[in-house]
């Protein structure tokens, strides 16, 4: 399968961004990745090399979420990832929109995430 351009090019602003943004246990990175269905979002210890925390609108925590692939839905994405990290005690991070321009769906799930408490 031959990638898109306009896959190639996120890629390229992708792996820019990547050089500078690094998650450690103290600050985790959050990730967001979206498609045309859906919205992800995982706070990840580059350290480790773990996910530390991971949310979708595929998770059964979302059932109520009616329009999955809109701002609205996003946001809720980003108010989960909060929660779950207080649970976890992370209040700290740093946000990685993964090539993906900072606007719509993805600067939700950011807003979504303060509003809920974390500090990029």
């Amino acid at each position: 399968m031959a990638i898109k351009r306009e896959d190639s090019a996120r890629l390229r602003r992708k792996a820019r961004v990547r050089k500078k943004i690094i998650g450690t246990e103290a600050l985790p990175r959050v990730c967001v990745f979206r498609s045309n269905k859906h919205i992800y979002a995982q706070v990840i210890s580059d350290d480790q090399g773990k996910t530390l925390a991971a949310v979708s609108t595929l998770s059964d925590d979302l059932t109520g979420v009616k329009k999955r692939n809109s701002v609205d839905g996003a946001k809720q994405i980003g108010l989960a990832l909060a929660r779950i990290c207080k649970e976890k005690n992370i209040t700290r991070v740093v946000f990685d929109r993964n090539g993906f321009l900072y606007h719509g769906r993805v600067k939700a799930v950011a807003d979504g995430a303060r509003e809920g408490g974390l500090e990029f």
